[in-house]
C-alpha cells in the first residue's frame, strides 16, 4: 500500500506555498488546464468508455451510467467551469471586517485557505476537474480518492490537469490522486489529523456515513437529496408542469433532482392527470398516495419508506396535501434539508415557504435542479452541504476558506 502519511506530508508542505501563491499564476494555470482538457478530450473519452463498459456489464442503472458518461459536450463544460473559476475574484487575503478599538488596535478579519482538503467521491468524473479547479483558486491543496467505477476516467483527467499544474509552476503535491482502489486507504486517510484539514465526501449515503464514522477530521457533507416541489393552489399550472418535469426528468441521477411532488388538493384533479401522463410518457414510475391513486388509477401505491427515498432514477413519489401547512410538515419530516421548491402566485405563501422550510436551498417558482455551484455563479462546487456549520448549499471557493485575525498595534499592552 502507498505511504499515506508521506503523501499527506507532501500536500501539507505544498499547502504553505499555495496559501501565498500569486492570484494571476493560479488563474493562468486554470486557463491552461481548461485548454488541456479540450486538447486531450479524445484520450479522456477513450478511458471513460472503459468505465461505462464495466458499468453496463455490472447492470448499473441508466441514470447512474448517465452520471458516469463523458462526451465532447461534457468535457467542454468541465473546461468552461475551469475558465469561470479562473475569472472569480481571488478570495485569499480578502478583508471581511475591520475594527478600530479604543486602545488604537486595528483588527482585521482576513480570508485564508483551509489548507489540505480530502475529497472522497463516486461515479461522476467531472468532480475530479471541479475539485482541482476550486481548490487551486482558493489556495488549497486537494487529495482525491475517486470510486472504482470511474477509475479510468479519473486517472485520465488527473493526468492531464496535473501535467498542466506542474508546467505552470504550481508546487508538487498541490493536487494528488489516490490511484489505488484498496478501501483500507480511505480509513488511513481519515486518520491523518493534523495533515488533512477537511474531508468532503461525495456519493451515496452509505459512503458518507462510513466517512463520518471513521473520520478524525472535520467533515462537510450531505447524506442524500430528497428534494420536494410543492404545487400550491394558486400556482400557474403550466409553469408548475414545466418546473416539475425539469426537476425530475432532466437528470434524475443527481442529488438536486425532485424525488417527491406535493400537490394542493384544490388543484389536484385538474393538475395531476396531465402531469402524470407527461411523466409516464418520459418513462417515470409514479408512486402515489391514496388520493393520487384515486385521481389517476393504475399507479403503484407509495408506502412510508418511499417518502424518505432518494431514488436517483426515473421514479417519483406523489402526494396530495390539504394545504401549505401539510406540505411544509411533510418536507420537514421526510426531507433531507437539501433543496425544496414551491410553485405559487401567492406572495404570502411563498414567504411562508421560504421562512419555514429549513433547507440549504429553498426556491419559489424554479426547479431544484439549479442547486449547483456553476448555476449559482461559483464556477462549480466541491460538494453540497446540508449542515449549518461553516458552509451550507453549494461549496465554492469562499466556503473553502477560513479566516484569521490580523492585529496592528503601536506598542499597546493589556492592563
Amino acid at each position: 500500500m502507498i505511504d499515506i502519511k508521506l503523501l499527506c506530508q507532501k500536500a501539507r508542505a505544498a499547502s504553505r506555498e499555495m496559501s501565498i501563491l500569486d492570484p494571476e499564476l493560479k488563474s493562468r494555470a486554470l486557463r491552461s488546464m481548461a485548454r488541456a482538457l479540450i486538447k486531450n478530450s479524445s484520450y479522456i473519452i477513450k478511458e471513460n468508455a472503459k468505465d461505462v463498459k464495466s458499468a453496463r456489464k455490472n447492470n448499473i442503472s441508466g441514470a447512474l451510467i448517465d452520471r458516469l458518461t463523458l462526451d465532447e459536450k461534457r468535457i467542454r463544460a468541465m473546461a468552461d467551469s475551469l475558465i469561470e473559476i479562473s475569472k472569480l475574484k481571488d478570495p485569499v487575503g480578502q478583508i471581511l471586517e475591520t475594527r478600530s478599538r479604543p486602545n488604537a488596535l486595528s483588527i482585521k478579519k482576513v480570508r485564508v485557505p483551509i489548507g489540505v482538503i480530502l475529497v472522497i467521491y463516486e461515479s461522476r468524473p467531472n468532480v475530479t476537474s471541479d475539485c482541482i479547479g476550486l481548490s487551486l483558486k482558493s489556495g488549497n491543496c486537494v487529495i482525491m480518492r475517486g470510486g472504482s467505477d470511474a477509475i479510468n476516467s479519473n486517472r485520465a483527467i488527473f493526468a492531464v490537469l496535473n501535467n498542466e499544474a506542474l508546467k505552470n509552476k504550481l508546487p508538487e503535491g498541490a493536487i494528488t490522486m489516490i490511484r489505488d482502489a484498496d478501501r483500507n486507504i480511505v480509513n488511513a486517510l481519515l486518520e491523518q489529523e493534523g495533515l488533512i484539514d477537511l474531508v468532503m465526501p461525495r456519493g451515496g449515503e452509505s459512503l458518507i456515513r462510513e466517512v463520518i464514522r471513521n473520520s478524525r477530521i472535520p467533515v462537510i457533507k450531505h447524506y442524500k437529496g430528497v428534494c420536494h416541489t410543492y404545487v400550491d393552489e394558486s400556482a400557474d399550472l403550466g409553469m408548475a408542469m414545466r418546473i416539475c418535469f425539469n426537476a425530475k426528468v432532466q437528470r434524475p441521477g443527481v442529488c438536486n433532482a425532485m424525488e417527491t411532488m406535493l400537490v394542493n388538493k384544490k388543484i389536484a384533479k385538474k393538475f395531476l392527470p396531465d402531469m402524470i401522463r407527461r411523466f409516464e410518457d418520459a418513462g417515470v414510475e409514479i408512486r402515489g398516495c391514496g388520493e393520487t391513486v384515486k385521481i389517476v388509477p393504475g399507479m403503484k401505491r407509495a408506502d412510508e419508506g418511499d417518502w424518505y427515498t432518494e431514488y436517483l432514477d426515473l421514479i417519483l413519489s406523489v402526494k396530495v396535501v390539504d394545504n401549505i401547512d401539510e406540505a411544509i410538515k411533510h418536507i420537514m419530516k421526510y426531507g433531507s434539508n437539501h433543496s425544496d421548491a414551491i410553485v405559487t402566485n401567492d406572495k404570502k405563501a411563498a414567504e411562508r415557504f421560504l421562512n419555514e422550510v429549513d433547507s440549504a436551498c429553498v426556491y419559489v417558482n424554479a426547479s431544484t435542479r439549479f442547486t449547483d455551484g456553476n448555476q449559482f455563479g461559483k464556477g462549480a462546487e466541491i460538494g453540497i452541504s446540508t449542515g449549518k456549520i461553516h458552509a451550507r448549499g453549494p461549496v465554492g471557493i469562499e466556503e473553502l476558506t477560513s479566516y484569521k485575525y490580523v492585529i496592528y498595534g503601536k506598542g499597546q499592552i493589556r492592563k
